[in-house]
């Protein structure tokens, strides 16, 4: 059902994006001369609603959780408007061979149209889909923290298109607890819902489903036996070309940056060398030398590094913010340790801690990552307990990894690379 409505609004913003244009031509060139503007705006347009569309998607404006009229989604959505309206400035002025515009006025009438459109299109979904348009009703069989998350989510997000119900006979769609399916006392009750054709799923999956990640207190062990596969040998192949490909491509295009950081790493307060060198954990629990540009005034073996953390020297702030000290990383993913996609490699002190976390090994079946599904969802780990929520997100993504969740992993990662600290 979530996958239907981000459909439902993305077509919807596509539609409005050419009725738009349309707009556009006839207010600015009048009913009898637009056509001929109109031809000639179509195909440079068509270029920049891919750019349009793409904002939106790193602003989060087509997760369930905002499709709802809120001042902090107006506010995202004004944000993600000008950042639209700028970068097409830029990619029209900086590409005038490939889109033969520079349209001004045209920009501008076209993005106050469509926000108001598709605000109002907004608008009227979120009000369909709380008022019950596509809603569906659900119950819940048995008790559980992530059980209690998902009805507390669900109550508190009436956007997502579902109510919560006490009495499974009026339900469309049964969540139960996965032990509770075992049950003889159950079996009747099952029957008597198949037969009304009622949609009965597990509550490990429902979650998966609503989070993206996974209830890992709740799962046991044969479900990891079942769900997650070890090797995926074509998926395997064409990850390692690409890492391959795109670490020398960049490599090469950040060479001047690696120039000038390592020059000011010199210069600046720091003690140490300038490329920073410490043992992590990766694939199959083998340990591998990583690589970055030092950002604390010593390298004196600390864990972790703390948000406003004094040990770092001025230019280490800034690289640490911008992700920029990672740089050096590319020669870890060209080597083979390390893939643009996967769990954080942690040090080995670190790991030695996090092992208490049930399946915490899992992380290591996979290479580790420059970026994750974790990492684009959940700020750095601090402590045990944020690390085990943050294992959650890599366990769902080494269960369904796949080229297309590497894509959008590295969308995300656009945005969390310039606007994200850790």
């Amino acid at each position: 059902m979530n996958k239907t409505k981000i459909l439902i609004l993305a077509l919807g913003d596509i539609l409005l994006l050419y009725a738009s244009l349309f707009l556009t031509m006839v207010l600015r060139y009048g009913t009898d001369s637009f056509n001929l503007p109109l031809a000639n705006h179509i195909q440079p347009f068509s270029l920049i609603f891919v750019f349009w569309l793409l904002i939106f998607y790193l602003a989060d404006l087509y997760k369930s959780k905002n499709l709802k009229i809120d001042p902090d989604v107006l506010r995202k959505f004004a944000l993600s408007l000008a950042a639209a309206i700028v970068g097409s400035i830029i990619l029209f002025y900086l590409f005038p061979t490939i889109f033969n515009l520079t349209p001004k006025t045209n920009l501008i009438i076209l993005a106050v149209v469509f926000g108001v459109l598709d605000l109002g299109l907004r608008f009227s979904l979120a009000k369909i889909f709380i008022a019950g348009g596509l809603k569906t009703r659900i119950a819940f069989i048995g008790e559980s923290p992530a059980i209690n998350e998902l009805i507390a989510t669900l109550k508190n997000n009436p956007q997502l298109g579902y109510e919560v119900i006490s009495n499974i006979k009026d339900a469309d769609m049964v969540v139960v607890k996965p032990d509770i399916k075992d049950d003889p006392k159950f079996t009747e009750i099952f029957y008597g819902l198949l037969a009304s054709r009622v949609a009965i799923v597990d509550s490990i999956g429902f979650y998966e489903i609503i989070f993206q990640k996974l209830p890992l207190d709740e799962i046991e062990g044969g479900w990891f036996v079942e769900k997650i596969a070890t090797r995926r040998k074509l998926y395997d192949f064409i990850k390692r070309i690409t890492d391959i490909v795109l670490s020398l491509a960049l490599g090469i295009i950040f060479l001047p940056f690696f120039a000038v950081i390592a020059l000011l790493t010199k210069l600046s307060s720091r003690q140490g060398p300038i490329i920073y060198k410490q043992e992590r954990v990766g694939l199959n629990d083998k340990n591998f030398i990583l690589y970055k540009f030092g950002v604390m005034k010593e390298d004196n073996g600390a864990l972790a590094t703390a948000k406003n953390d004094g040990r770092l020297t001025f230019l280490g702030k800034i690289l640490n913010r911008t992700h920029l000290n990672e740089i050096p990383q590319f020669y870890n993913i060209l080597k083979g340790n390390m893939s643009f996609i996967g769990p954080r490699a942690e040090s080995h002190d670190l790991v030695k801690i996090y092992r208490q976390i049930p399946h915490y090994e899992l992380r290591h079946m996979i290479k580790p990552g420059l970026t994750g599904w974790a990492q684009v969802n959940y700020k750095p780990s601090a402590s045990v307990e944020e690390a085990k929520e943050k294992l959650k997100y890599d366990v769902y993504y080494i269960k369904n990894r796949s080229l297309v969740l590497d894509f959008l992993i590295l969308l995300k990662t656009i945005k969390y690379f310039f606007f994200s600290g850790q």
